[in-house]
């Protein structure tokens, strides 16, 4: 009888970690679309691996809620309603609120200095018209404001939420207007947190969640009073 040892089940969980962070990452960069079924036999030949840690790496995402298995029918990359993108907006906005107020309370110039240069790589990307790149820096802007509010509960659970949404956040960021009043949201949060001013921290963040739930029901042609 084969007795797996402790090497072989760390180079398995290992694999499989390689394969779920690919996998996740063909997921939100779009390369593996919503409903799209997963066929585990061309994933592992693509990512030239057994069909094991595939699949194990399937288990993982789907307990993250960016698949679903289907009884009989497989595993598909999850799509998620306007109800549940609203849902995912809410908490969004309650942990955004927090950690800005956290932030106002403590935070250091060399942070504030970087909150800054991304508002301004942003701008950068209006004026380019660059979309993709705004996205990739509006990311950055709130993976920074999540670290530097230094409470690692609240940036593991914004970073599920933000990973379930990120398909339909990127739909509301498509246009220059909804660009410019993303980012002139972004100015309102980093001045409430230099002025320390806490309470309008929490406020200014809650209500660029707020603000991004509008742009998305706006980009799909959807009514909040139709919800």
């Amino acid at each position: 009888m084969l007795h797996t040892q402790p090497i072989d089940i760390v180079r398995t969980q290992s694999l499989t970690s390689l394969v779920q962070r690919e996998v996740e990452r063909l997921i939100l960069t779009g390369e593996l679309a919503p409903g799209e079924r997963i066929n585990e036999q061309h994933l592992a030949a693509r990512l030239r691996v057994s069909r094991g840690p595939v699949r194990e790496a399937l288990r993982g995402l789907e307990k993250a809620r960016l698949v679903e298995a289907r009884v009989n029918r497989g595993v598909y990359v999850r799509e998620i309603s306007v109800e549940q993108a609203l849902e995912i907006s809410e908490m969004r906005g309650l942990i955004t609120g927090y950690v800005c107020a956290r932030l106002a309370a403590a935070s250091t110039a060399e942070q504030r200095a970087h909150l800054a240069q991304l508002i301004e790589d942003m701008d950068a990307a209006i004026t380019a018209n660059d979309a993709q790149a705004y996205y990739e820096q509006n990311l950055a802007f709130h993976d920074a404001l999540m670290d530097y509010a230094g409470n690692a509960r609240a940036k593991e659970m914004y970073d599920a939420l933000v990973k379930e949404s990120h398909l339909t956040r990127r739909k509301s960021l498509f246009s220059a207007r909804a660009m410019a009043e993303s980012n002139a949201e972004h100015r309102m949060i980093l001045d409430a947190i230099r002025t320390g001013d806490a309470a309008a921290a929490r406020a200014a963040g809650e209500a660029h969640i707020v603000g991004g739930k509008r742009r998305f029901l706006d980009a799909i042609g959807v009514a909040e009073t139709a919800i």
